[in-house]
């Protein structure tokens, strides 16, 4: 079931569509983080001001690198040792679509444990657009059964797992870490 589920997934994406998909966290809407066009229909299904910048889901921290062009090694370590989902917020954005990137540059990177993710990312070799599977400004859907209708009508394919999960999930925590190795909490 999870590879097919995978299999479909990609396919889309591939297609250029865009998804929504469990993850470690909550419900997300994805696409490639490299295609701007996906990119630009998540940010309309979502009524969202493209000046706040998504987050990218990568499978592994080893691929940090190909895409923060100065990283600071404590990144390595703020993961390692975080006991709940984190998301770094760091400078130097690099290989992903523009659309992506904040206006200083920066863009928000986790590394999803979620089973689900992991594959789809190895799979696609590009990090995954993750973002809250609500209207913006509207409440983020705790499980499946709270996502409005508008925005299951609107994407390309729903990914067929954890649908009937009542377990209640918060979004990550979501730091940001400069070059020079200070950081502030966006989000606890």
């Amino acid at each position: 079931m999870l590879r097919d589920e995978v299999a479909k997934a990609f396919k889309i994406i591939q297609d250029g569509g865009i998804i929504l998909y469990p993850t470690d966290t909550i419900w997300g809407i994805g696409c490639d983080a490299t295609n701007t066009e996906a990119i630009k229909k998540i940010y309309k299904l979502k009524q969202r001001d493209e000046a706040k910048s998504m987050i990218i889901l990568l499978d592994n921290e080893n691929k940090l690198e190909s895409y923060i062009s100065d990283m600071n090694p404590l990144a390595y370590d703020l993961i390692e040792y975080a006991e709940n989902p984190l998301t770094l917020v760091m400078p130097g954005a690099k290989n992903i679509s523009p659309a992506l990137i904040s206006s200083d540059g920066s863009i928000g990177i986790r590394i999803s444990k979620h089973p689900f993710c992991q594959q789809l990312i190895q799979r696609m070799r590009k990090p995954l657009v993750s973002t809250s599977a609500n209207i913006s400004g509207k409440p983020s859907p705790q499980y499946f059964s709270q996502i409005d209708d508008e925005i299951i009508n609107g994407i390309d394919y729903v990914v067929d797992l954890d649908q009937h999960s009542m377990e209640i999930k918060n979004p990550s925590t979501i730091m940001k870490l400069a070059p020079n190795g200070s950081f502030e909490f966006l989000r606890r």
